[in-house]
Formats: structure tokens, sequence, C-alpha cells
């Protein structure tokens, strides 16, 4: 072990006897009689083994006694962490410094005891596909690749500045889904070298394999900037439909085992979700359904949706980044096995301006749905 004070808190004294570290009341934790420990704590940074901060600590002056008093209080208070040290030093110069960054975040955030390590590895060996259009499929694809997520793959059409669209197969078109869920259109240049895309999935069968939050890490990879799906491409941990995927690929995700999030905005709202996890929560279609039971003719609202987006789109630049914001975070909690991943089973979060303020909505599996046949066999 290679004690250190988590990173991102703060150390400041609030008298000569009381070490308190972090400021915000909602992380900091207090210690008394702390009086002389200073440069002990000041070993405490990841650079030396247990035994290491022991010696150094000794000759200094401060007894094995009192370093292991003060390094269990530390402990116990949950402001230590075991610095992995061999996580960073296999990173890239890059990518070290800000995946540190990601490595506090977790580590603060859900109290992990080896400093995010195995959340990295996770996300290095993770891939995820986004398929879309516009500022909120671009927005995702640079912060997931940002938060340390190994492969990223894009497919659907980009906007090019000037308003010129690139686009591969059927991937142009606005889904019904999409227009319905109060997704966004394709307005809106794409930032400046985003990814060219291709379709997905590759022509054939969809070969399965364990996915999901329950599913064994694989080795970790080196960290990429998102990248085109390409035939025989790695079948992704899980999808993110964005908008402007073809209607067909919610159910072609669903029948090849591929968890999947949605992610939407215009009109001036923005909808995350819900997360799919076929054969165990509420899918797409679903949702369809109990719309359909509110309302008779939400079916031929959607059939007329379908290929079509307002233009301009109603999706300004902060509610495409608040979505993909949201969106990113989703994905990252499944992918991470937090709790956090619930919010978006069987509900959907919706933001709609000009509060900004997110709201559940809740989206039982629907009785009549085929996917919850396919549960129950």
């Amino acid at each position: 072990m290679r004690p250190a004070i988590k990173a991102g808190l703060l150390m400041v004294w609030r008298d000569p006897d009381t070490l308190q570290i972090g400021i915000d009341p909602r992380r900091a934790v207090a210690l008394r009689g702390m009086r002389g420990a200073e440069p002990l704590i000041n070993l405490l940074d990841g650079s030396r083994d247990l035994g290491q901060v022991l010696a150094a600590a000794h000759d200094q002056g401060i007894g094995r006694q009192t370093a292991d008093r003060v390094i269990g209080l530390l402990a116990a208070a949950g402001a230590l962490h075991d610095f992995p040290a061999a996580t960073l030093r296999a990173l890239p110069d890059g990518p070290r410094n800000r995946l540190a960054r990601e490595l506090a975040t977790v580590s603060l955030a859900h109290g992990y005891s080896d400093g995010g390590a195995l959340v990295l590895a996770r996300r290095q060996a993770a891939s995820v596909l986004v398929h879309g259009t516009g500022p909120v499929a671009a927005g995702l694809a640079s912060l997931l690749t940002a938060s340390g997520v190994g492969q990223v793959s894009c497919t659907g059409a980009v906007s090019e500045p000037g308003g010129a669209e690139s686009s591969a197969g059927s991937a142009g078109r606005a889904s019904a889904r999409s227009a319905g869920r109060a997704s966004a259109g394709s307005a809106g240049p794409a930032s400046a070298g985003a990814p060219r895309l291709a379709p997905w999935p590759p022509a054939g069968r969809i070969r399965l394999g364990h996915t999901g939050p329950d599913a064994p890490p694989r080795a970790p990879r080196s960290t990429a900037g998102a990248r085109r799906t390409a035939p025989g491409a790695r079948r992704p941990d899980l999808a993110v439909l964005a908008d402007g995927y073809p209607p067909e690929l919610p159910r072609t995700l669903v029948n090849g085992n591929v968890a999947h999030l949605t992610a939407a905005a215009s009109e001036a709202i923005g909808t995350v979700g819900p997360l799919v996890i076929p054969g165990q929560t509420a899918c797409l279609s679903c949702v369809d359904m109990a719309r359909t039971d509110r309302d008779p003719a939400w079916p031929l609202i959607l059939a007329q949706a379908s290929g079509q987006a307002p233009h301009p789109a109603a999706c300004a630049a902060a509610l495409a980044a608040a979505v993909a914001a949201q969106a990113t975070a989703q994905v990252l909690a499944f992918l991470d096995r937090a709790a956090a991943a619930r919010a978006a089973i069987n509900g959907t979060l919706e933001l709609v301006l000009p509060d900004w303020q997110w709201r559940r909505h809740s989206w039982a599996p629907h009785p009549q749905c085929r996917c919850s046949r396919r549960s129950a066999s």
C-alpha cells in the first residue's frame, strides 16, 4: 500500500490540535489529537509505501506508535487511499494528468480505497457506441473520451461547418422515436476535428458475449479518441442513441443483447434515458406503448415525425451541453457499476427549459411488449 491523502481535498487546521481535510462540509472530516503530526501527514503523498512512510517518520522523530495512530485515524475517517501509482505510470503523459482528475473524482464520490484504479481500468477496457448527429452526439463522444473510456465509436451523420452533412447508409434519417422523444435535428456544426462516421452494426450476425454491469473487466487498453466504426468492429458494451438513428436500431440492439441509452434535445427540452438492459428493463417500445395507452394518436404522430426534424432545432448550445453531460454521467455510472446508473433504468431524466431542473419520469416494462415475453422466456 502507498498511503496518500485522497486527491482533491485541501488540508487546513481548525486549531493547533485539529486537522480538517476537505473544505465542503459534505466531504470534510475533522480529526482531533493531530498536534505535531504535520511532518507525518506531509509524507502521505503516495510517493512511498507504508514501510517507507514509517521509516521517514522515524527519521523526523515520530515514533511508530504515534505514526500508526495518526495513519489509523486518517484511514478510519476515509481520508486515505492507496495511491494508484502503477495505474498512472501506465498512462501516456498527456492522459495521465487529465485522468488523474477522473481518479480523484470517483475516489471521493464513491469512497473507493484504491484511488479509482479499478474504475479507470473498467473505463479503459470499455467500448461505447454513440449513434447520432449534431451537438449532443458530438459532445457526448468528446466527454466519454476525456473521461477515459478506451473505445468510443461513432456512427451516423455529422454536421459540417456551413450546414453540409456527411452520412453513411440510413444514418442521416431522423427516426420516429428520436423525433417523438424530443430529440434534436442535425442543426449546428460539429466541433472541429469531430470524427467522421460509419454505420453499425456490421453486416452479418451479431456475435453475443457477456456485457453490462456484471461483466468481468477486460484487459486495459490505451485511451483513444472517438473513432469510426468499421465492419468487424468490436461489439459495444453500451450504445447511446442520440438523434438521427435508424428506427430499426433499438430492436437490433435488443436482439443483440446490447444495453443502450437514449439522449435527445429539441423543442427546448432535454431527455436522457431510458437505459435499456435487454430482457430486464423497460425498452423504447415499452415507452411508446405506454404513451399510446395515454394518447391513442401517438403511433400516428410517430409515423408523421419519422424522417423529419424542425429547422432550426430548438437546441441551444447550453441545452445540448447539459444533455451530453447528463448522458455521459449515466454511461459512466453504468460502466463504473455505480448505483447511480439506476437513475435512467425504467425512467427518463428530463430537463424542461427555462427552469433548468432535471426531473425523473418513470416507465415500467409494458406487459404487451415483446421484451417482457423475452424476459420471461
